[in-house]
């Protein structure tokens, strides 16, 4: 897997060399897609309700990928986090590499079984915040161990928040995240991978970049 960054103060973008299988929770082609592109874009919080009319996310980010004539399938997250939070970490061992990157902020950390600011099934909500992590490696992972990835990105962020005592605004317990995260794993062809989990050598290694990850970031998140 080859691909190129793009990274300014209001966003970052990734263009692949082909096209990737990647599984994300993204607001913008989420899902398991066949990507070109990856696009995580910043956005101004509205912490004090100034803001009432919000454009659609799924817009804006459609609206992004069309005016950089970016041809192809663009996954797109949004993030209030800034954007020298981002942080590129690699692992590499016995010809399989990881990438971590990550954007991360906590201004609405929450602990996961939070009472919810949203009581209503389905409601709109302000997506602020954030701890945005795409994972790329070069081994092929199936759709199964794509899912165990996501599952050992979201334990790896819990304990990184866990080593730096951040704590829930809602309850003030020790946070698991933030309320708005969002993940997305990308794989190449390389050598096969078929389990993801903490007992291999790829979990420890997944675990490990993203943890890293996460806490370069959040150094820059003021």
């Amino acid at each position: 897997m080859n691909y190129d960054i793009e990274h300014n103060d209001q966003f970052l973008h990734v263009k692949f060399e082909k096209p990737v299988r990647m599984l994300s929770s993204a607001i913008l082609n989420g899902g398991f897609q066949e990507a070109d592109h990856f696009l995580n874009t910043k956005v101004d919080a509205n912490f004090k309700g100034e803001r009432t009319n919000f454009e659609k996310p799924e817009v804006t980010l459609s609206n992004m990928v069309k005016n950089n004539e970016w041809d192809g399938l663009c996954v797109g997250m949004m993030t209030a986090a800034i954007m020298k939070s981002f942080r590129r970490i690699r692992v590499e061992e016995q010809g399989i590499w990881i990438d971590a990157l990550v954007t991360a902020g906590v201004s609405n950390a929450r602990r996961a079984g939070d009472s919810a600011d949203y009581k209503f099934m389905n409601e709109e909500c302000e997506k602020v915040g954030t701890i945005n992590i795409l994972l790329l490696t070069n081994a092929s992972l199936s759709d199964a161990a794509m899912v165990e990835c996501v599952m050992m990105v979201a334990e790896a962020k819990a304990a990184c928040m866990q080593d730096l005592d951040v704590k829930s605004r809602v309850s003030g317990l020790l946070a698991t995240g933030t309320g708005t995260d969002s993940t997305a794993i990308a794989c190449g062809t390389g050598p096969e991978v078929v389990y993801c989990g903490k007992h291999v050598l790829f979990g420890e290694l997944l675990a490990k970049a993203v943890i890293d990850g996460v806490r370069q970031s959040l150094q820059d998140d003021k």
